[in-house]
């Protein structure tokens, strides 16, 4: 049992908040790039994004491993984020630090969905048993530069605006 509920329906519940955050922050990275308002999307991103790391910290482990320090690592990045929107509204340099960290929380977000679904779904986890082999490498990969692209280009494009 996670806050009450089984682990299987909590593992649910974490599962749907990282989709949300993921798709979320697919639209934010975009409207950054397009030069789109960002409000309303921004927060349901953060907060969701906020929620899966924390959430994720719930699950029962022994010991603190990888998956903990990119949580740790993704919680520290989305304070800088927060920061750079809410104390600083998102002036001067704190405009493109804020689509620089939106962008890499998102990454790291992607990143370990990529890696859940090599683990979890049978006909991925076929393909990559070990999650060291060719299609697991590509996968995260491509993930890896199409969000270091798509946040080089929010981060430009976003602090021109």
């Amino acid at each position: 049992m996670v806050l009450g509920l089984s682990l299987a329906t909590f593992t649910l519940v974490h599962v749907g908040i990282s989709l949300i955050g993921i798709v979320s922050g697919i639209v934010v990275l975009y409207r950054m790039v397009a030069f789109r308002p960002i409000v309303g999307w921004n927060e349901l991103f953060l907060v969701t994004t906020i929620l899966t790391s924390v959430t994720g910290f719930l699950f029962p482990f022994h010991g603190f491993g990888p998956a903990h320090i990119l949580g740790v690592l993704s919680l520290l990045v989305l304070a800088i984020a927060l920061y750079a929107l809410y104390p600083r509204h998102l002036s001067g340099a704190w405009r493109p630090l804020y689509a620089a960290a939106a962008a890499l929380a998102l990454y790291f977000n992607v990143f370990v969905a990529v890696a859940q679904a090599f683990g979890k779904i049978p006909a991925l986890t076929a393909l990559a048993p070990t999650q060291s082999e060719p299609p697991f490498v590509i996968a995260q990969v491509a993930v890896l530069v199409l969000l270091a692209a798509g946040g080089f280009l929010a981060q430009r494009r976003f602090a021109r605006a």
